[in-house]
């Protein structure tokens, strides 16, 4: 797992992984920032995730600094408490792409949506 640096706004340290992490560790991550969530940033080519940073502008920044493609990047937030079914929330200023006819915060592709799930299945365990 990468630590990245903490920025000025942030307060918390941006955790990058490719190899899972425990939902016990993630509900810490949750506990020192924003008390119920991580704000999460899932590069969907290289299958890796970026957590805790106080903005998903943040772990983006980081993804990209590792050698991640903005386009391959998904903001999200991770609720830990609730159910798997609901603890992904498509929500993110970095989602708004309109050139490629994603206008909205969230993920409009309803693959791309899924392959995030995957995704953040496959590394939150």
């Amino acid at each position: 797992m990468y630590n990245a640096a903490v920025t000025e706004d942030s307060q918390v340290d941006i955790a990058i992984t490719g190899t899972p992490i425990s939902v016990q560790r993630l509900a810490e991550m949750a506990d020192v920032s924003f008390g119920d969530m991580v704000k999460a940033v899932v590069d969907v080519r290289l299958r890796l995730i970026a957590l805790g940073g106080g903005l998903h502008a943040d772990e983006e920044a980081a993804l990209i600094e590792q050698g991640s493609a903005q386009q391959d990047l998904w903001g999200i937030n991770i609720y830990p408490e609730k159910p798997r079914p609901e603890w992904i929330e498509f929500d993110s200023m970095i989602n708004i792409r309109p050139r490629i006819g994603n206008r909205s915060r969230g993920v409009e592709d309803a693959g791309a949506r899924q392959l995030i799930i995957e995704i953040v299945d496959s590394l939150i365990q």
